[in-house]
């Protein structure tokens, strides 16, 4: 007997859960791409895709996912021989890195391993170096998805401020855009990269790259860029067509039209972040209380660095994966693997597993799963403090006021 039978739950960190009405909204037959109300739909959302990142720039919509919005960043405003730094806190830096290598761009990684944010004095220092004009961008990642750190966007820009670093800094939002805050104007982020299938709500599909005037002169000084990567047709285009080099991806557009209007206009993104906050600090109250005296532990310490979009978990190997294993079969919940934290022939890889909390998530949602969590430990005979699920569900009874 399984108590798994039933609608199941996945609580990885992306593709987050769709709304039913963002999948009824794609839910039809294919549309005139030429004219008509898709073309008149799909002019009103680059302003709603800047008004959830507080942004007054452009945004290039393409096909593809946070990789594609990553190539697009690059290849758009850098050649091959220029040099950039980046800024790791985790798999996904690393990753992006050796996107930049693939086309011919030179990396320096400034590497501050899984469990702790961006220093921005190493920053500042590296960026002070008579050598650092040679860097064409600084890269980042606000939310990296496999330590759940959440960098300080604001204090990395007033490091490369103090520094008077005049390149391009750029940001990668994939994991967090919607879930956690993001001010691209007022944190002086030049580009920034996101996709739609996280805190935005939208089957996985389309990538967004936005970007001020700063970064499009980079992009004019390029003597070549690629047609269909090049982000001007995308962002002034001469005919609806070049919004997406071709063919638009027409059933994403009408989801996300949905999402953003869920987000923006019925919830508001205030109470959208409020939300994400209440809801993760209900996931840290219930690691806390399990970890009392035992091995489980969030992986980023300070509260203050954790996403309010994805949470690691640390455990003694193999517990992890017996404890994912057994939620997935007995209660009906994908929790996330413990992805880029040790290489997957090493045991260590065991020890960890993530828990997605980010989009169209609620109070039950999170706390079924927590409750799940809990079932799981005392079935396999894992160690662990007890109170959890009363100090979670303490924190969603004080909303919508939540603690600090």
């Amino acid at each position: 007997m399984s108590l798994a039978n039933g609608r199941h739950y996945l609580a990885i960190p992306g593709p987050s859960v769709a709304p039913d009405r963002v999948l009824q909204a794609m839910h039809r037959a294919a549309p005139n791409i030429y004219t008509g109300p898709l073309v008149d739909m799909v002019e009103g959302i680059v302003p709603d895709l800047n008004r959830v990142a507080r942004s007054s720039g452009k945004v290039a919509m393409y096909i593809g996912n946070g990789h594609a919005a990553w190539e697009a960043a690059l290849v758009n405003t850098l050649q091959a021989g220029d040099k950039v730094l980046v800024l790791a806190t985790g798999r996904f830096a690393k990753y992006w890195a050796l996107m930049a290598e693939t086309v011919g761009v030179e990396v320096e990684i400034l590497d501050f391993g899984n469990r702790a944010p961006i220093d921005p004095a190493r920053v500042e220092e590296r960026l002070r170096a008579p050598d650092a004009g040679a860097f064409r961008a600084v890269l980042a990642v606000q939310v990296d998805t496999a330590t759940s750190v959440r960098n300080d966007i604001s204090i990395v820009r007033a490091a490369l401020d103090a520094a008077r670093y005049p390149g391009l800094f750029m940001v990668d939002c994939i994991a967090c855009l919607g879930c956690d805050e993001f001010r691209m104007d007022d944190w002086g982020v030049d580009v920034m990269v996101a996709g739609c299938q996280k805190g935005l709500m939208t089957p996985p599909g389309m990538a967004f790259v936005y970007f001020n005037d700063k970064a499009d002169s980079f992009r004019q000084a390029l003597p070549r860029v690629s047609s269909y990567w090049d982000w001007r047709p995308r962002t002034t285009p001469d005919g609806f067509y070049q919004y997406f080099c071709g063919t638009a991806p027409t059933h994403h557009l009408y989801g996300l039209r949905e999402a953003l209007t869920m987000l923006l206009d019925e919830e508001g993104l205030d109470a959208v972040l409020d939300r994400h906050a209440v809801l993760a600090q209900a996931v840290w109250a219930a690691l806390e209380a399990w970890g009392e005296g035992t091995a489980i532990e969030s992986n980023i310490a300070p509260r203050g660095f954790r996403s309010h979009a994805v949470t690691t978990v640390r455990m003694t190997p193999p517990q992890a994966t017996e404890l994912r294993e057994w939620v997935t079969e007995t209660a009906g919940i994908t929790l996330g693997i413990g992805l880029g934290m040790a290489d997957d022939n090493d045991p260590a890889w065991h020890g960890f597993l993530r828990i997605g909390h980010m989009g169209h998530v609620n109070a039950h949602m999170v706390l079924g799963v927590l409750g799940a969590m809990d079932a799981g430990l005392k079935a396999l005979g894992i160690p662990h403090g007890g109170g959890a699920l009363e100090a979670a569900s303490r924190v969603c009874a004080v909303a919508p006021n939540p603690p600090a």
